[in-house]
């Protein structure tokens, strides 16, 4: 097992970019590991377990959180859990890797907590909300009530940035990998 595993935490309201950052840091560091979580909603049809998401039962996902088994978790709609696993940190330092998450802001915020010393707190903001509304706009993924939901979520996300360690502004996807990777090189070190 890695001695110190490092814990990397990357939160940002949605459509920040911070799921491209991610993918595109796991490509330049292959001493990263990706942090899969579990869920109590349904499976989706092109997910697989143990890739995308840990799929556990509502009973199951309560039963583990009274065992204390996550680092966090939340409810995010009635019964419908997200969480990440102790299990899932030990998988990871056993194949001595560092650990990598792409969690939403209260996580990453509970892992910093839980791990102060070994982790490394990034928040990615975007360069404005009018500029997230637009890429958010382009996914064409949203209702229009979605879509105010999100901005709204966003809003109050933004207001938790500077609890991070370090703050990104994505108003560039190559310059913000480049300043992630710099970050996360000077804390591996």
């Amino acid at each position: 097992m890695i001695n110190n595993g490092k814990l990397i935490v990357f939160s940002a309201p949605s459509g920040s970019g911070k799921t491209t950052i991610v993918k595109q840091i796991l490509q330049r560091h292959p001493e990263l590991e990706f942090s899969i979580s579990a869920t109590s909603r349904n499976i989706r049809q092109n997910e697989k377990e143990g890739k995308d998401y840990y799929f556990l039962t509502s009973d199951d996902f309560k039963q583990k959180i009274k065992n204390n088994e996550f680092v966090e978790w939340q409810e995010v709609y009635e019964n419908q859990f997200y969480g990440t696993l102790k299990t899932e940190l030990y998988r990871i330092w056993n194949n001595n890797h560092h650990v990598v998450f792409d969690v939403d802001v209260v996580g990453g915020l509970n892992i910093k907590k839980m791990y102060p010393q070994q982790t490394l707190a990034i928040f990615v903001k975007p360069p404005s909300i009018d500029e997230l509304r637009n890429r958010l706009m382009l996914r064409s993924t949203e209702s229009k009530s979605s879509l105010e939901k999100r901005i709204a979520k966003a809003q109050w996300e933004m207001e938790f940035a500077d609890k991070f360690d370090e703050i990104i502004l994505n108003d560039n996807i190559e310059t913000a990998v480049d300043n992630a990777d710099k970050l996360i090189q000077n804390f591996l070190k």
